[in-house]
């Protein structure tokens, strides 16, 4: 079997719940301090993800999904543990992540092209292709912050699926803008990326049956189930069910 493409061992992030605080008139005069325990985001993460494979992280709202796709991109460091990462590296994390609002969409278009490593002739090359499928002809030389949130995230899923990318990571851009665009979105990730690695992170579970081969499933940022597809979500099903 060749070497995965993402591996994720014993992965954690830590956040402070607070920062450093000072307890008393008494400590201020000793300089004392008291460090306040933290928050573990995800804890002890483990898995592998070959090349080609398409895989849905699923959970609850606070399970850590979106810091782990954080972590994988590299936009923050594990507290412990590593992860090797072995290709190039895209996609849309959040809406509007990585947007500067006041930049125009176009200018936004070369910003991002350039952090995913393209050089300005080959943003040239896709630039009118990445507008097309955004919809945003009308719109492209406005400033950001004048654009609804369907409009980002539409120009945020074109430029994720234009960049070449060895791996994609997409969290929940399926969700916003009309039902239309969903339609062409997801059909969109079909085709353009097919052959791709991808890992889709989404509240539908109806989505994840059409784009993923395989899913993980996370609790309170741990790794509770690890399988295909229709198994883990009835295991998320089934354990939401419980909560409730």
């Amino acid at each position: 079997m060749e070497n995965p493409v993402v591996e994720v061992k014993n992965i954690g992030k830590l956040y402070p719940k607070h920062a450093t605080k000072i307890l008393s008139l008494k400590d201020r005069y000793l300089k004392k301090e008291r460090n306040f325990a933290g928050q573990w985001s995800v804890k002890d993460v483990s898995f592998n993800i070959q090349k080609g494979d398409s895989v849905a992280i699923l959970g609850d709202n606070g399970s850590g999904k979106s810091t782990l796709l954080k972590l994988i991109l590299g936009v923050t460091a594990p507290t412990t543990g590593s992860i090797v990462v072995n290709g190039k590296i895209g996609g849309l994390i959040e809406l509007g992540a990585g947007f500067h609002k006041e930049l125009s969409g176009r200018e936004n278009i070369y910003m991002n092209g350039v952090v995913l490593g393209l050089k300005e002739k080959e943003i040239d090359q896709l630039i009118d292709q990445i507008i097309e499928f955004a919809e945003l002809k009308d719109h492209i030389d406005k400033p950001i912050k004048q654009y609804s949130s369907g409009m980002k995230v539409r120009l945020g899923f074109s430029i994720a699926i234009h960049v070449e990318s060895d791996i994609i990571l997409l969290d929940e851009v399926l969700a916003v803008g009309d039902k239309r665009f969903k339609k062409k979105a997801l059909a969109a990730v079909k085709s353009y990326l097919k052959g791709k690695t991808i890992i889709f992170v989404s509240h539908s579970t109806h989505q994840v049956k059409q784009i993923c081969q395989k899913a993980i499933v996370l609790k309170d940022g741990q790794l509770v189930y690890e399988g295909d597809t229709e198994s883990a979500i009835e295991f998320y099903e089934n354990q939401t069910i419980e909560i409730e």
